[in-house]
C-alpha cells in the first residue's frame, strides 16, 4: 500500500513538473486548459468516461474555443493537442509525413490491424495503397452497382417482406451488416470461388461471408476491446489479467485472415476463375455469369494485394484492415441513417419524390450506376452525408509528430506530441454548419442551380454541394483520403433509394416507456468505429406496390 501511494506521488509531481514545463506553446504562450485540468492527473480521469461522455465533452470544448486549439494531458504519455480549425486540420492531413499513425496509436492497434494499411506509415503504407488503388476502379464500381447489389439488395427486400407478412420486428443494424460483408466477400475477397472448396484452415465458408459467424464475432470483440486501450492508460496490465477472451478473439481474427489468403494464393495457383463458379442471380432473370473482361469484377482486392506486397502475412493483415473498413462503417452508416429517416418522415417523402423520376411504366424503380450518383438523386445524397454529418463512423482521430513542427495558426509541436480531433465535435460546429449544428436537415448540403436557355424559363434545381475534407473529415483527407468513399456512396444511395421506395420502417418501442413518452436518444457501443448500441430493432412494412412484387 505504501509503495503504491509513493508511486502515485512520484507520478503526480512529475507531471506538475511537466506541465510547468510544457513544450506545446503559441507565440510563447501556454495553450489554454479544459476545465477540470486535474494537478495530478491533467486529463486522465476524462478519458476513462463512457465514449458517448467524451462525444459530449468534445462537443463541449469546441463550443467553448471555436477553432482555437487546446491543450490537453494523461499521466504517462506524450503531451498532446485537441484541433477543432478545418485550417490546421488541412495541414495535418496534407503533411502525412510530419503527422504519422505514431507508436501511440500503433501499440495499441497493433495485436487487432499488424501491417495493415490503417496502421502503418510511409513506404509500407504507399505499397498497400497503390495496390488498393487498382481494385476501386470504375469498371468494378459499376459491376458493383449493376450486377451484385441488384442481387443482394433483392434477397434483402425478400427477407424484410416476409418479416412485414410476420409483423415480427429485426435489427436493420444486423441487416446492413449482412449486406456489408456479402458485398465485400464476393468483391474483395474473391469469397465466390468458394462454391466448391472450404477456405483453408478451421473456417467453412460457402458462397457468403456471413456476419453471424463466429469470426466477425471475435472481431467485434477484439475491435471493442482496442478501442478501450485508448481509454486505458493502465491496459497493458489489465489484459495481463483479464484479456483471456481478448487474447483469444485476436487469435481467431489472425487465422481467418491466413485463411483467405491461403485460399486466394492456391486458387490464383491452380488458375481458378470467378466465373466458374458464381452463378444463379436471384431477381436478374436466370443465371447470369461473371467474367474478368465482361460484366465481372476485374480481380480481387485480395489478388491486387498478394501481386503488390508478396508477403503473405502483411497481405493476411491488410485484408482484414480492409474488411473492417469497408464493412463495418457502411453498415453503421446505414443504420444510423434509418435511425434518423423513422424520425423524420418528411425527408422520407422527400427521397420518395426524388426517385419518382426513375421509376419505369410497369418495371417499377430502375436504379443503373449511372443514376445513383449526386447529380440524379441529390437530395438521397444530402441525407447520406447529413447522416454521417452527425455520426461519423470514426468519431475520434489520432496522429503523432514525426518531428518538432508548428501549425499554421502559431501553435508549436515537440516531436512525438500527439494530435487529436474528433469529427464528433467538428460536425456540430456553428462555425462551419449554421446556427443549427444539432439538426437533421439534408437541405444544408444542397444548393440551387437552373437550366434553360435565355428568354426561356428556367426550371431551378437542387444540387449536392460537399464541403471540403477538412470541413467534414468523415472520409479523412490529403494523401490518406479514404479510397472506398465512392463504392460507400454507391452502395448507401443504391440502398437507401431501394429501401425506401418499397417499406415503411417504424422503431420499436423500448420496454418501460409510458405512452405517450418519447423514445431515448440511441447512443453508440464502444468499438474504433460506430455501432449502435443494442442495434436497431424495428418494425417493416410494405408498401402498396411492394405487395405485388413478391405475391
Amino acid at each position: 500500500m505504501v509503495t503504491l501511494i509513493l508511486i502515485a506521488v512520484l507520478t503526480g509531481v512529475l507531471l506538475v513538473l511537466r506541465v510547468k514545463s510544457s513544450p506545446i506553446h503559441r507565440n510563447g504562450e501556454r495553450l489554454p486548459r479544459p476545465p477540470g485540468t486535474l494537478p495530478f492527473f491533467g486529463n486522465g480521469l476524462l478519458f476513462l468516461q463512457s465514449r458517448n461522455k467524451l462525444f459530449h465533452w468534445f462537443t463541449e470544448r469546441e463550443r467553448q474555443y471555436g477553432k482555437e486549439t487546446f491543450e490537453i494531458s494523461v499521466p504517462t504519455l506524450p503531451p498532446g493537442i485537441v484541433i477543432n480549425d478545418p485550417d490546421s486540420l488541412e495541414y495535418v492531413l496534407k503533411h502525412d509525413d510530419l503527422f504519422t499513425k505514431g507508436d501511440f496509436f500503433r501499440q495499441r492497434s497493433m495485436d487487432l490491424f499488424g501491417h495493415g494499411i490503417i496502421n502503418v506509415d510511409g513506404m509500407a503504407w504507399k505499397r498497400q495503397r497503390k495496390s488498393a488503388v487498382r481494385f476501386f476502379n470504375n469498371a468494378n464500381l459499376k459491376t458493383l452497382v449493376d450486377v451484385f447489389l441488384p442481387r443482394f439488395i433483392c434477397d434483402v427486400k425478400r427477407d424484410l417482406h416476409l418479416k412485414a407478412q410476420s409483423q415480427k420486428p429485426l435489427d436493420l443494424e444486423v441487416v446492413f451488416t449482412d449486406l456489408t460483408t456479402r458485398i465485400m466477400g464476393v468483391l474483395a475477397y474473391d469469397m465466390t470461388t468458394l462454391g466448391s472448396k472450404e477456405l483453408k484452415g478451421n473456417f467453412s465458408m460457402k458462397m457468403d461471408m456471413q456476419a453471424s459467424s463466429s469470426f466477425f464475432h471475435a472481431f467485434e470483440f477484439a475491435s471493442s476491446a482496442t478501442g478501450r486501450r485508448f481509454q486505458n492508460p493502465l491496459w497493458k496490465f489489465t489484459e495481463s489479467l483479464f484479456g483471456g477472451q481478448l487474447r483469444r478473439a485476436l487469435a481467431e481474427v489472425k487465422e481467418f485472415g491466413r485463411s483467405v489468403v491461403a485460399t486466394a494464393i492456391e486458387n490464383s495457383s491452380s488458375g481458378v476463375e470467378r466465373s466458374s463458379h458464381f452463378t444463379d442471380f436471384h431477381g436478374l432473370g436466370g443465371e447470369k455469369k461473371l467474367n474478368r473482361s465482361g460484366d465481372g469484377v476485374e480481380g480481387s482486392l485480395i489478388q491486387y494485394l498478394l501481386d503488390g506486397i508478396g508477403d503473405a502475412s502483411i497481405v493476411a493483415d491488410a485484408a482484414l484492415n480492409f474488411l473492417s473498413a469497408g464493412r463495418d462503417t457502411t453498415a453503421q452508416a446505414l443504420t444510423w441513417t434509418f435511425y434518423l429517416l423513422m424520425q423524420h418522415q418528411d425527408v422520407v417523402r422527400q427521397i420518395r419524390d426524388e426517385l419518382n423520376d426513375l421509376v419505369l411504366d410497369g418495371k417499377g424503380l430502375s436504379l443503373p450506376c449511372e443514376k445513383i450518383q449526386s447529380s440524379s438523386l441529390p437530395y438521397t445524397m444530402a441525407t447520406f452525408y447529413e447522416s454521417l454529418r452527425l455520426y461519423p463512423p470514426v468519431p475520434f482521430e489520432i496522429k503523432q509528430c514525426e518531428k518538432a513542427v508548428t501549425l499554421p495558426d502559431g501553435t508549436f509541436l515537440p516531436k512525438d506530441a500527439v494530435v487529436v480531433w474528433c469529427p464528433w465535435a467538428m460536425s456540430r460546429s456553428k462555425h462551419t454548419w449554421g446556427p443549427d449544428p444539432h439538426s437533421f436537415r439534408p437541405e444544408r448540403w444542397l444548393g440551387d442551380d437552373s437550366d434553360g436557355n435565355e428568354g426561356m424559363t428556367k426550371r431551378v434545381k437542387k444540387v449536392f454541394i460537399p464541403k471540403t475534407a477538412f470541413e467534414f473529415p468523415v472520409f479523412n483527407g490529403g494523401p490518406r483520403s479514404c479510397l472506398g468513399k465512392r463504392m460507400a456512396e454507391l452502395q448507401a444511395v443504391y440502398t437507401i433509394a431501394s429501401l425506401v421506395w418499397e417499406f415503411d420502417f417504424f422503431e420499436v418501442r423500448r420496454s418501460g416507456l409510458k405512452a405517450g413518452e418519447p423514445q431515448k436518444e440511441r447512443v453508440s457501443r464502444n468499438s474504433l468505429t460506430l455501432p449502435m448500441e443494442g442495434g436497431l430493432p424495428c418494425h417493416v412494412v410494405d408498401r402498396p406496390h411492394t405487395q405485388a412484387i413478391f405475391d
